[in-house]
């Protein structure tokens, strides 16, 4: 979850802060300024289980054990003893600043995201310009389905005017990545609404419309989005993605081959046209543009399985049992 590694760097940024504190019996700072070194030396186990071993009720002590139980990531642990511990924290005390963003930080990570809301909304009124903060909440409000305030997050990290088309636009992109097609669907169109020749937008619609089939609407939205941005090797190679699929080989080729003009390094478009070739019984060229992927892409599955194929096609058989090889290592690879 690239949310929780960003989260770490995040609570990594506040022992400073919370050293900051009042005076307290030299006993409790020696434990609290040695539980506090052995998280920041990356040793939580260690701080833990010092602080069990002092069974010292300050609420200091709690909140140290809750940020060794997060850095351990053991969220659950944490969120019991931040809990625990916060009631007992004056406000606007570094201590109280600290248990309220890991508290916000492990209930993302426990995926208790409406509970983490709440806690990193306070933490972003502290650390109003922390871009991994804005990309949590962001995560957060889009996977409970709060769009708005999504945008709104989102807006603000990519310093835009929150209801401009390039708003809705990001925030499409970001929603595509969580899986929220719906979500991303609306947005899109309130993109186009604000801003016809938006680049991208009809381009993530095209590429949404192809993955559900609708090859038809696909293609449409792939011509518009070549409209305004005629430089999309993306839209090219959806397009030929799209006649492949139809196994209109004459039209998928010249798109994929402007695909590859426009971005010579994606290995994506060579497996296709190998593909394309093939099934044109052009094999010398299917053979040159799957091994094209390969280099591109080593670890394409497919592409080494397209390969064998065609080099079985040949004749060439000792080659063709290496590339099968090569996919079936790829595959177990996968699996595990």
């Amino acid at each position: 979850m690239r949310g929780v590694v960003v989260a770490v760097a995040f609570v990594a940024a506040l022992p400073l802060a919370a050293r900051a504190q009042a005076p307290a019996p030299p006993a409790v700072e020696e434990l609290l300024t040695k539980a506090r070194r052995l998280i920041d030396e990356g040793h939580p186990q260690d701080a833990l289980q010092l602080l069990r071993a002092a069974a010292n009720d300050d609420p200091r002590a709690r909140v140290l054990a809750g940020v060794a139980a997060y850095h351990a990531n053991d969220p659950v642990q944490a969120i019991a003893e931040l809990s625990g511990a916060l009631p007992a924290l004056p406000e606007g005390s570094a201590e109280r600043h600290e248990a309220v963003q890991v508290l916000g930080l492990s209930h993302y990570l426990a995926g208790h995201l409406a509970e983490a809301i709440p806690f990193l909304e306070q933490t972003r009124a502290v650390a109003p310009d922390s871009s991994d903060l804005d990309h949590l909440l962001g995560m957060a409000y889009i996977q409970t389905r709060q769009p708005d305030r999504a945008r709104e997050t989102w807006a603000r990290a990519f310093h835009l005017p929150p209801d401009s088309a390039a708003a809705h636009l990001v925030s499409a992109q970001m929603e595509v990545h969580a899986e929220m097609e719906d979500m991303a669907r609306a947005e899109l169109l309130a993109a186009l609404e604000r801003d016809p020749r938006l680049p991208q937008a009809n381009l993530l619609l095209a590429q949404a419309a192809l993955f559900r089939g609708r090859l038809d609407e696909a293609l449409s939205l792939f011509e518009k989005e070549l409209a305004a941005n005629p430089g999309s090797a993306m839209a090219f190679y959806g397009m030929g993605d799209a006649y492949t699929r139809r196994q209109q080989w004459d039209k998928a080729l010249p798109a994929l081959q402007r695909s590859v003009w426009l971005n010579p390094f994606f290995s994506g478009p060579y497996i296709l046209m190998g593909k394309a070739y093939q099934a044109k019984g052009d094999r010398a060229a299917a053979e040159g543009m799957l091994r094209k992927a390969i280099a591109y892409d080593p670890n394409n599955r497919a592409a080494h399985y397209l390969l064998a194929q065609v080099l079985q096609q040949l004749g060439r058989e000792a080659e063709a049992r290496q590339e099968f090889e090569a996919a079936q290592r790829l595959a177990g690879a996968a699996d595990r």
